[in-house]
Parts: C-alpha cells; structure tokens; sequence
C-alpha cells in the first residue's frame, strides 16, 4: 500500500466510522460501466464540502488493489450492483490530491514534484520489468502497460486548485494543463480517470487542453445527480434519526434543483446541523463572505438587477455557456452568475435556464456580503423589514403602504418598477426579515390561480398567522383583497390550522405622494 500508488481503505474506513455517514456507493456502479470505454474520462466539479473527497476515498477503497474491502461494502449500495465483484480491489489506483502537490512543490515546479514522488513508487513496484528508470511518468507508466498488460485508475482531487489559486499566472496554468493532456490523453494505459474540483475543465485558445473529459457540473449532473448531494429521501431519514425537523432543514439547506432530483441538499450543512442540533450558516463559514462580494460588485450591466431580483426570490434567466471555466475571465454578467452556481452560491433549474438563491443559508450570505458597503439602498429595505413585518400583523394598512413606499424608492434605482412581477420582487424584499420563521412561495398554485407571494409559517414561528398577499399595478387594493376570496387562493392552505392574513396591495403608477395603498383582512378556510 503506497500514498499514491494503491493508498488501500483507510480513508474510506473513516468515513463509515462517522457519527453520520450516508451511504453514496452507488457512485461505484456508475464509474464501473464507465471503466475501458470513451466515457472512461470523467470530471465532477461540486462547490466546497459537497462530498468531493469522501467519494474519491469509497473509490480508493473499492478500486485499489493490494487491500480487501469487501466487508466495508457489506450491506452497502453498490454490493447489490452486478459489477461489484468484478471490480472489488482489482485495479491499479494512482491517487492524486493536486493541492497536496501544489503545497508541497516549493522550489520545484508541480509537475516535476508530482512526477518525482509518484515514479519512487511506481518504480519500486514495478521496477524489476523496465528496462530504463530515467523516464517521466506517462512512458513510465506505457513500459509498464506494454511489459504487464495492466491498466491504472486514476483519481485526481482539486484538479482546478491551480487553475483557482495561481489565478494571474496563465503561463503555469497552460503548463499544467498539458501535463494532465499528456499524461492522460489517448494513453493506452488508462482504464479510467476520475477527477473532481470546483470548475469544470479550463477553456483556454479555441479548444479545451481536456476536451476528453465529459464534465458533470452543477449546471449539469447528469447521470451523478443522486451522488452531487444529499437527496430528500436521505435527509428525510437523518432527521427522523436525529430528532431535527424536516421542514425546517429543508427551509435552510434544500434548494440544488436538478432534471431527475428536485431536492438536493448541502451535505456539509445537514450534518453540521445534525451534530449541533439546530439551525446555522455552516458551509459558507468555510469561506468568508467577501469573495462573494467581490463578485456581486462586478461592474456588468444587470448583475446588481439581477441579484436584487434572487434576493427578492424570483428565478433569472442566464446562459450558462459562455463561462471560460475560471475565476478571473469575464465578460458578460451571465459568465459571474453561472461562476456562482459552480460555487454553490446559486441554484441552477437545467430546463428552464435559470439561477436562484436556493436557500436561507446562502441568502444570509448575500446579505452579509451586500452590509459591507455597495448596497446601502438594499440593506435600508432590508433593514426595515422587521418594522413593515410588525405593522403587517397587527393590521396597520396605512403602515404598511409608508413601509412599501420607501421600499420601492430604495430599489427604484435597481429594479424597472413597471409591473407586477417588480412589484413582487420589491415587496418580498420589503419583507425580507419574515423568511425568518416564514417559508416564502412567490407564484404559489392556489384554487383558481397563483398567488402572488405566500408567507407559511415554519413549525417553529411561534403561532403567527399565514399571509397570502394579492399585488396589482395601477388598480386597487380592494381589487386585489377580491380577487384572492374570487379564487380562492387559501384552497391550497388546507391542511393549515392556523391564522390567515389576506394582504391586498396595489401600485399607483401616477400616485407620486403614495403610490401605494394595503388592505388586510383576516382569512378563513
């Protein structure tokens, strides 16, 4: 057992020794059909602490000949896979955690340091059938096919790590990336090669370095959807085993929407919160708000609209495509957005093109970034929230109309105020603070028709009352207020036994001194 050459199980080992460990060994079964054909190259980019390296650890362990893991997998998904015996410890793993060598090169370069520590290794297994020991690691690794027969698996974590951290060194970048190409490009002696970062693979001139990766990304997952997170069904039965509230986990850290899978969670967060027992912002803690903000202040036409529009809960549409696969090429604010949703900052709905905040956690970290100056405007919203929220459940319509007024002066400069669906945004902005013990649904399907924007109380508010809130542009509050019994939009609150606010607001275009008028009846089923 070597650390590059074959490491063995111990990492896997650790992870099933875990107070809480959900079983992602499925992923194998995938990876096997994959093993000697064209799709062998794979390349898996996830956001930190989404479950990277503890997958490369269940592979090391399956894969790497020299160890037995069968009683690991015993009773495991991917014991029950057809290909599982034909695969237990049956390969030649080479194991490569490309930080590790970033770190440790110092003076030497990191493909020089890579190649010289994997080759001690290599050469001490195989030695005895080469004939020459002077050679890089791609004809080191041909000798040793053309002598034995024997094909390698290869398993790259942080493969972008230089592409993420030597951002202004581009000459080091390309070097790097023809060092992967030629150690893994057409190479007879890969029988698969498995890497996972961050970023998909670098673009850089015409054509990728890479381009016999197929690339699973959070913009698209594919057939490794179910292994990207935690699903609802494996959240489900952590909460039940640790006591937590489903609907609660699922208002903090739910919200990673694919084709198959339309519930996936942060894994790093469920189990924080699992651990702790209770509610927090646990995976952003792993970076500091400001590289967000560094993003968010980028200077390209309808980025800032854009980001008040998700905070404000709505869907935007973005191309995903034009994105060069690095942290530094931009030159269109679809490019920031879609580098967000790499990050796990945003959601991304692969079928209708579109970005999202998905969950309470990660809007918090917006709104820490958007407090430390570049976004006064909003933080006033914001900030006023609590206020306009109090007025709001104690029935005060004129209050309530002063609060959506200076509301909508703030966000006049950012958001085109012409209709109903900016009338949306900027009221579920004004009413920011409620998401707090409130789960917002903009659009929600409702008897005859969608409400416009519903505030459901979580288990844990305290007995408030639902809101169901009915905009209009240039008609009447009343308008709106009938317009929710006509429909019947509290049909779909009925498996709700609390309170119901029914909050009728309209905006007057031409209405300079008070643009805005509420009106707030209680509700019943």
């Amino acid at each position: 057992m070597g650390i590059y050459l074959n490491p063995g199980n111990d990492g896997f080992i650790e992870s099933i020794r875990s107070r809480i460990y959900v079983d992602k060994t499925g992923l194998a079964a995938c990876t096997n059909e994959l093993i000697n054909t064209e799709e062998k190259y794979i390349c898996v980019s996830r956001p930190r602490r989404f479950g990277k390296s503890m997958a490369l650890k269940m592979l090391t362990a399956y894969y790497s000949r020299g160890c037995d893991s069968r009683e690991l997998f015993r009773g495991k998904a991917l014991e029950n896979a057809d290909s599982f015996a034909e695969h237990l410890n049956k390969h030649d793993v080479i194991f490569l955690n490309m930080q590790q060598f970033l770190i440790g090169a110092k003076e030497w370069d990191i493909t020089e340091y890579l190649e010289r520590e994997v080759l001690e290794e290599l050469l001490a297994e195989y030695g005895d059938c080469l004939t020459r020991r002077d050679k890089g690691l791609a004809d080191t690794l041909k000798g040793i096919y053309a002598k034995t027969g024997k094909k390698f698996i290869f398993l790259i974590d942080e493969w972008d790590c230089v592409i993420r951290e030597r951002q202004q060194e581009e000459e080091l970048q390309k070097q790097y990336l023809d060092f992967l190409r030629g150690l893994l490009k057409d190479q007879p002696y890969v029988a698969l090669a498995y890497m996972t970062g961050i970023l998909p693979v670098k673009k850089y001139g015409e054509h990728s370095a890479l381009n016999m990766f197929w690339e699973y990304s959070m913009a698209d997952p594919d057939i490794f959807e179910e292994y990207t997170g935690f699903t609802e069904n494996e959240v489900q039965m952590l909460c039940n085993q640790f006591h937590m509230d489903f609907s609660e986990m699922s208002h903090w850290y739910d919200g990673y929407r694919f084709c198959r899978f339309h519930h996936i969670y942060n894994p790093r967060s469920v189990v924080a919160a699992m651990k702790s027992k209770r509610f927090s912002n646990y995976w952003t803690s792993t970076e500091t708000y400001e590289a967000l903000k560094v993003y968010m202040d980028m200077n390209f036409d309808g980025l800032r609209s854009d980001i008040v529009k998700m905070l404000g809960g709505e869907h935007v549409r973005v191309n995903t495509l034009s994105f060069q696969n690095d942290m530094r090429t931009f030159k269109t604010s679809d490019d920031v957005l879609t580098l967000l949703i790499h990050l796990g900052y945003l959601g991304y709905d692969q079928e209708k093109k579109e970005t999202f905040i998905p969950n309470r956690e990660i809007a918090g970290e917006f709104e820490n970034a958007m407090s430390v100056g570049g976004w006064a405007e909003v933080m006033r919203v914001l900030n006023s929230s609590e206020k306009l929220l109090e007025a709001t459940l104690n029935g005060d319509e004129k209050k309530v109309a002063e609060g959506l007024d200076r509301a909508h002066t703030e966000v006049a400069s950012i958001l085109t105020y012409n209709d109903e669906n900016s009338l949306a945004c900027a009221i579920s902005l004004a009413y920011y603070s409620a998401r707090k013990d409130y789960l917002m649904i903009r659009e929600m399907p409702s008897g005859h028709g969608f409400a416009d924007v519903v505030f459901l109380p979580l288990p844990a508010s305290d007995g408030k009352p639902a809101l169901v809130i009915e905009l209009k542009y240039d008609k009447s509050a009343d308008t709106a207020i009938q317009q929710i019994k006509d429909r019947n939009y509290t049909q779909s609150l009925a498996d709700y036994t609390g309170d119901i606010l029914l909050i009728g607001v309209n905006y007057e275009k031409d209405s300079r001194n008070k643009p805005h008028s509420c009106r707030i009846e209680k509700g019943y089923l």
